[in-house]
């Protein structure tokens, strides 16, 4: 819990190399601000909300099956198309992490 206020002056140009930081990087600029000073990395990596999007989809569809299976509704699932998607999301996370290191 944040209870210390701290207050300083920073130039027009200065504000707005922080205000685009911070947006950039999708966080506060008072969390910028604590991570650049206690040495913590920001990293930002596009197309991660494509891949969590897809695995809420396959996420929710398994979630249907396994209740239609529970009720008995459904004796054999075929999971081709559901492993070939999880891979390539796997695929593209290995990807995402080779450029962030």
């Amino acid at each position: 819990m944040k209870k210390k206020p701290f207050a300083f002056r920073i130039s027009e140009s200065g504000y707005k190399i922080l205000k685009q930081k911070s947006k950039c990087g999708k966080v506060t600029m008072t969390e910028f601000l604590e991570r650049a000073i206690t040495d913590k990395k920001i990293v930002v990596v596009d197309g991660v909300q494509e891949l969590l999007s897809e695995l809420k989809a396959i996420g929710r569809n398994l979630n249907q099956l396994t209740t239609l299976a529970n009720m008995g509704k459904v004796d054999v699932v075929y999971l081709t198309d559901t492993k070939a998607q999880l891979n390539d999301i796997y695929e593209k996370l290995s990807a995402l992490c080779e450029v962030v290191q």
